[in-house]
């Protein structure tokens, strides 16, 4: 950012690594003022800040909802290097120079920052401000902003190990009994890294007269905290699907994958702003909600570098799974923020994000090809208080 007036022709903010992608915990920031006038110009003080800090804020009827965390905050007067000042520290920049404040600071240790985002109602951000003083004149600003990454390590032994639930739903028609679908599923660990494969173990079972598909998809849950209220904000990422199931028949996943698109790591050390996956593995029947399972995920940073002895344990685990599909009834999950939000969808009688029509699952629809179904969000949005029973809000 470079500010400019009629005295000042230049005023920036330089990292000295300008190729520098992201800062971690422990990090030096550092870099230059660099200042240019075109007239005699007293600057009585050069001041910059290191600022980080998470935001929240989004409406709610007639009133904003707010809430900000401090996570860095620097401040440093500079001097200029081998340049005469006055008593009172001021000194005098002349045209045809540049003049170069250096600055330097290190970020907080681990555990102390949050990682830099930008959602839909909130973000992390960090900078360096930079303040100049005149005499007679209003303070000059230039702002530099800089990206955080937090090392998030998915080789710890609770991230290592698998997960696995099943689910089960009971169709009716017109309140009359129609069977059942169930699905059972499994995968070898929760922790993964941008860019690797997600290999599912499945078992799908449909005893009811309607042909069924089953799909999974890596879903987003954005979790915003302000004045005692949450909203949450959730979005399908990648999603793949299974072959249709008729009536009274199984189908079984072994080693089905799904690869982690570029997204950023789970954001799970901030009190207002929480960044969450999950991998949703959903049974879409038609004329009735979908079954869906949930198992929790998290993203992390950089490479879990397990690729080889990933695959070894798939391909053992595949094959224990092929011989016996006991080893699949393993307790569930805890219970996940879907099972929440579909019990509440005061407003619509779909959730946007399960409930959209997939052409071509089902014969049921193909007798009909003058109705279009319109097209629906990618994802949808909750608003929950503290005591009170959340509510599905659609988004357009």
């Amino acid at each position: 950012m470079v500010a400019m007036t009629k005295k000042v022709k230049t005023f920036e903010v330089i990292f000295s690594d300008p190729s520098k992608v992201f800062y971690s915990s422990g990090d030096k920031v550092a870099g230059r003022i660099v200042v240019e006038v075109t007239e005699v110009t007293r600057v009585s003080s050069m001041k910059v800040v290191g600022v980080g800090c998470a935001k929240v804020e989004y409406a709610k009827g007639k009133r904003r909802c707010r809430e900000e965390m401090e996570y860095l905050k620097y401040e440093e007067t500079l001097r200029l290097d081998d340049h005469p000042a006055d008593t009172d520290g001021s000194v005098i920049l002349r045209p045809g120079n540049k003049y170069e404040y250096t600055f330097g600071f290190e970020l907080p240790q681990q555990g102390q920052l949050v990682s830099s985002y930008k959602g839909k109602f909130g973000y992390v951000q960090y900078f360096v401000k930079a303040s100049m003083e005149r005499p007679s004149h209003p303070v000059m600003e230039a702002k530099k902003f800089f990206e955080v990454e937090e090392p998030l390590d998915v080789n710890t032994p609770d991230l290592m190990s698998p997960t696995s639930g099943m689910k089960e739903k009971k169709v009716t028609c017109m309140f009359i009994p129609d069977g059942q679908v169930s699905l059972n599923a499994k995968i070898d660990r929760k922790g993964f890294c941008e860019g690797e494969e997600i290999c599912i173990d499945a078992k799908f079972e449909n005893t009811c007269s309607r042909i069924v598909v089953p799909k999974a998809a890596i879903v987003a849950k954005h979790t915003y905290q302000a004045s005692g209220r949450a909203k949450v904000f959730r979005q399908k990422l990648s999603s793949v699907r299974g072959n249709h199931i008729i009536s009274g028949m199984c189908d079984a996943w072994q080693g089905k994958t799904i690869r982690v698109p570029k997204i950023k790591p789970s954001i799970l050390g901030c009190n207002i702003l929480r960044v969450e996956y999950a991998l949703m593995i959903y049974v879409h029947i038609p004329g009735s909600d979908k079954l869906i399972l949930e198992l929790p995920l998290v993203i992390g940073s950089g490479s879990s570098g397990l690729s080889s002895r990933t695959n070894s344990m798939s391909s053992q685990d595949g094959s224990q799974a092929s011989n016996s599909w006991v080893s699949l009834q393993m307790p569930s999950a805890p219970p996940s923020y879907c099972d929440i939000t579909r019990d509440c969808r005061l407003d619509t009688p779909l959730t946007p994000l399960l409930d959209d029509y997939d052409g071509g699952d089902s014969p049921i629809f193909m007798n009909a090809p003058q109705f279009q179904f319109p097209p629906l969000p990618a994802y949808t949005e909750v608003d929950e208080e503290r005591n009170s029973n959340p509510r599905m809000l659609p988004v357009c």
